[in-house]
């Protein structure tokens, strides 16, 4: 081989050489970026807070009956009157109250009619619904339904008042904050302990909020209870880099 040949050689070896350390620079670099992107973690971040009911859904229903129809109906108007001034006398608006559909039944045109004698052909179903933000109210009055009682109007289906916080929109935005102000502590102890440093936020989800009763379902069905507690869960994943 004479000495150009040679030099040629060296060369094309040596830049070969060059090229293949570079590439395994870059190779390496590439492999340590795609790593530390797919180091995070994932939290959840708790908020809670405890409200009031700020709205009162009240349906008064009762019945009356005989063989009359004329009768039975006058009856019914009468005791709608006697519940709308029940509640008047007990400090509730005009404008709160709705008077419900009426129903009439009439036994012996039903199909599966009892057998023998009837003892009232005719049953009409009405309701006074009561709407305010007279909460506490309520709870007070819908406590002396005996005096409606006492007047000879047969309740019916008694299910007590329905209580609602309708302002969540106006505790949400510090609810969030308190949850991923939450996550956010969890996320850095999680660094700490894994010897990482926290960065940014990978991808959030604010979670549901749920609106229970305060105390449980121990005293009766949930939305028969004024106080409430507001929950959300938020999850949220971090970035983490040594």
């Amino acid at each position: 081989m004479d000495g150009n040949n040679r030099h040629h050689l060296i060369v094309v070896s040596a830049i070969i050489g060059v090229a293949l350390i570079v590439g395994g620079f870059m190779i390496g670099r590439g492999f340590s970026t795609f790593k530390m992107k797919d180091r995070y973690v994932t939290v959840k971040g708790l908020a809670e807070k405890e409200v009031m009911a700020d709205l009162a859904v009240w349906p008064i229903q009762f019945n009356a009956t005989g063989d009359d129809l004329a009768h039975v109906q006058s009856k019914i108007e009468g005791d709608i009157q006697q519940v709308r001034r029940f509640l008047k006398s007990n400090g509730f608006e005009e404008s709160d109250m709705r008077i419900g559909h009426t129903k009439v039944t009439d036994v012996l045109a039903q199909s599966y009619r009892p057998q023998g004698p009837v003892q009232s052909r005719f049953i009409i179903n009405a309701s006074v619904h009561l709407r305010t933000t007279k909460v506490d109210l309520v709870e007070k009055v819908s406590q002396k339904t005996g005096d409606l009682v006492r007047k000879g109007i047969v309740l019916t289906e008694f299910q007590g008042p329905s209580y609602i916080f309708t302002k969540l929109n106006e505790i949400k935005p510090g609810m969030i904050a308190t949850a991923t102000a939450n996550a956010r502590k969890a996320a850095a102890q999680f660094a700490s302990d894994s010897g990482s440093k926290l960065g940014k936020i990978k991808h959030a989800s604010q979670g549901v909020f749920s609106i229970m009763p305060r105390d449980g379902y121990s005293g009766g069905p949930a939305n028969q209870q004024i106080g409430k507690k507001v929950r959300v869960v938020s999850t949220i994943q971090y970035f983490l880099s040594r």
